[in-house]
């Protein structure tokens, strides 16, 4: 089981932001990559109620399930490799993929059957070594709408928060309060 804590920081961008940091880090449009991520939860939405996601992300014919569950600080990370056949029983069938994290909802006392895929966002990504964490570049449709986003991850939570802050006023972009994809999904699909 591979799992980790995430710390990261988001911003929301416009277009014209989004492109500034294209430029500004001589980034080539055809070194992005894309993925889809596939948005899982049971009818009563007992991951969200937790504060909790659940994903198979597709990307370079490669598939992994994703759990995330609060942490202390950021959250906690665990990632699963799926074959595409697993993949697309669970998209297509609702059959939970085998492994650790059946085993933690389980023992969550989730029943792992009620699950089904409620929707798809579709990525564009840049992302590179950028002073002490992984700088990442998004841009994301899902659901008749678009948005750009910039995402820093780190170990470091305070000097992680100092560099991403630096970097948004170095570009004169302001700092915006942004949730993360599964909850921008969430909000845009049941307008809540």
């Amino acid at each position: 089981m591979n799992q980790h804590i995430e710390i990261e920081f988001k911003n929301l961008l416009d277009e014209k932001e989004y492109k500034l940091l294209i430029d500004h880090f001589e980034i080539d449009v055809a070194d992005f990559t894309s993925q889809q991520n596939h948005y899982f939860d049971t009818p009563e939405f007992e991951l969200k109620k937790r504060s909790s996601a659940l994903r198979v992300r597709e990307k370079n014919r490669r598939y992994e399930l994703t759990l995330k569950q609060p942490a202390t600080e950021g959250l906690l990370e665990t990632n699963q490799d799926i074959t595409a056949e697993a993949a697309a029983a669970f998209l297509n069938h609702g059959t939970f993929p085998e492994g650790a994290i059946l085993r933690l909802l389980t023992a969550d006392g989730i029943d792992p059957e009620a699950f089904s895929c409620f929707g798809t966002l579709q990525t564009d990504r840049f992302e590179f070594p950028y002073k002490e964490g992984l700088l990442v570049l998004d841009h994301s449709s899902y659901l008749e709408q678009e948005d750009y986003e910039l995402e820093y991850e780190v170990t470091d939570a305070k000097a992680g928060k100092n560099i991403f802050l630096s970097l948004l006023g170095s570009l004169q972009i302001p700092e915006r309060k942004t949730e993360n994809k599964v909850k921008r999904f969430y909000r845009a699909k049941f307008k809540d």
